[in-house]
């Protein structure tokens, strides 16, 4: 079991984590940029369309920087692009679900803390539960899917 921990938990993981917050934070910036400089805070439709845009930048640069810095995948054609995208998909629906479960369950047990209320509450707890759960969803699909080492049979 050690060692199982020990390797799953290599520095891949400190490098997918570095770049996922690398990857957030240019996301995050987009976004900025999209609604304050480019003005889209503006329109009814800015801030959906500006987390769009953030979410595909995010993802573009995740892609690059993890099959080549974290994965080392040296994998040519678009079959690691499907998969990638694939594995981003299948974890956001993950993260739906569970996220969904979460804030059903805060409501349905009454649960708040912190002087918020009830929804209020249910919301943040779904968001930080979605958001662990999508973290470790991604990793585990980008490392053994998505950008997985190929055996010496393949």
């Amino acid at each position: 079991m050690k060692s199982f921990l020990a390797k799953f938990f290599d520095i891949k993981f400190w490098k997918f984590l570095l770049v996922g917050v690398l990857n957030t934070l240019i996301g995050e910036g987009v976004v900025l940029l999209m609604l304050h400089a480019f003005g889209w805070k503006q329109f009814s439709w800015g801030a959906g369309a500006a987390a769009f845009v953030g979410v595909v930048v995010g993802s573009i640069v995740s892609y690059f920087l993890n099959k080549y810095f974290t994965f080392k995948n040296k994998e040519k054609g678009w079959k690691p692009v499907i998969r990638f995208t694939a594995n981003i998909a299948v974890c956001m629906l993950v993260r739906v679900v569970v996220a969904t479960l979460v804030s059903e369950g805060c409501k349905a047990a009454n649960l708040s803390m912190f002087s918020m209320s009830v929804n209020d509450f249910a919301a943040n707890m779904s968001w930080a539960v979605g958001a662990c759960v999508f973290v470790a969803c991604n990793y585990v699909g980008q490392r053994f899917f998505a950008f997985r080492e190929k055996s010496e049979e393949e």
